[in-house]
């Protein structure tokens, strides 16, 4: 009997003992290449040939040859696509709920929490000037005016206020954000037409339309998936409504925001300057604008989540946890497309493949 078989498509060298559950359970697995995932071009084709016959497929992000229509079609009895990572913008949602396959994500400490913690650095480094004082010191300049920085926090003592902090997107990375910036006596503010009005309560924040965030905020930080609604959310008409003086932070996705406009706002005056881990095409081609912004950008290889203790470890071994049990004819716990489950269940619930 041919073993059920499962595609890793976009591999990233997961450890053989995270593997191991699954092919004690006879599962048979398949490597995609890496150029699919870092090389230009079209490899859809290839893509397809490789994922025909499987019962489930696994990987990181995918970038240059996404988990599309095509690809989902390419197998009958396809039951799942468990992700490593929090995002599912390279998997076509809506063609997987129309099959009633499940898209599984991983939305672990490790990659929520490290993104937090880098918006918190990226926010510290662009207002404090780290970056610019460093290359002082270096060139022999010493405490120049144009070195001042900006004071976060409110001040009792002579009644400064503080800046004011947008978080656009109140997810578990935007929650987090929230809660490592209450010490600091910033107001913050967030919007989420998505998140319940407990979320802005328990995560200690003013809840407010977009446009009051654009115009109120010194900061303004991106947690958002990539979807229609947020795709080039920041975009000419945005950024006019935004302080001079105004810094953007992003570690969201990189289409959220109009490459183009952001880089022509800070040029001409019109921004204060940015901070990204990621952008409209990865990696960042070397003739991008945003290259000749010099110290007003701060720029960063779609990294914020990557910590030398294992950044991936925690979401393989979920994802391997719902590939188990979807194979097992169960349904696992962490299902990003709910509304596949009614048709899942009908195709799949109760059946192994492994009977």
């Amino acid at each position: 009997m041919t073993k059920p078989n499962v595609l890793i498509f976009a591999p990233r060298d997961e450890p053989a003992d995270i593997l191991a559950p699954l092919e004690h359970a006879g599962v048979s697995l398949t490597r995609g290449e890496k150029k699919w995932q870092w090389e230009k071009g079209d490899h859809e084709d290839e893509f397809i040939a490789a994922a025909r016959g499987s019962v489930g497929m696994m990987g990181t992000m995918i970038r240059h040859a996404p988990v599309s229509r095509r690809v989902l079609e390419a197998s009958q009895r396809l039951r799942i696509v468990a992700k490593y990572t929090v995002g599912v913008d390279d998997v076509d949602i809506e063609a997987a709920t129309e099959l009633g396959i499940l898209v599984c994500h991983a939305p672990t400490e490790s990659n929520c929490f490290g993104v937090a913690e880098t918006t918190l650095a990226f926010i510290l480094a662009m207002l404090k000037k780290v970056v610019e004082r460093d290359a002082a010191v270096r060139a022999g300049r010493w405490r120049e005016p144009v070195l001042a920085t900006t004071h976060l926090g409110r001040r009792h003592s002579d009644g400064y206020e503080g800046i004011t902090i947008g978080i656009a997107g109140l997810g578990r990375i935007g929650t987090r954000v929230c809660q490592l910036l209450a010490p600091w006596r910033v107001r913050v503010i967030a919007c989420d037409p998505l998140a319940e009005p407990a979320r802005f309560q328990l995560a200690g924040v003013e809840k407010v339309s977009y446009e009051t965030l654009l115009r109120q905020s010194d900061v303004v930080s991106f947690h958002v998936v990539l979807t229609k609604d947020t795709l080039f959310m920041m975009d000419e008409k945005e950024i006019a409504l935004m302080k001079p003086s105004a810094t953007v932070i992003n570690t969201s996705r990189g289409k959220v925001i109009r490459e183009a406009a952001l880089a022509r706002a800070i040029a001409e005056g019109r921004l204060a300057g940015a901070a990204l881990d990621v952008f409209e095409t990865e990696p960042l081609p070397m003739d991008s604008p945003l290259h000749a912004l010099g110290d007003k950008a701060l720029l960063s290889p779609q990294s914020a989540s990557f910590n030398s203790d294992g950044e991936l470890r925690p979401g393989m071994e979920w994802a391997v946890r719902s590939m188990l049990a979807a194979l097992r004819g169960q349904t696992p716990d962490n299902i990003y497309n709910k509304e596949a489950i009614h048709r899942w269940k009908e195709r799949f619930a109760g059946a192994s493949v492994f009977a």
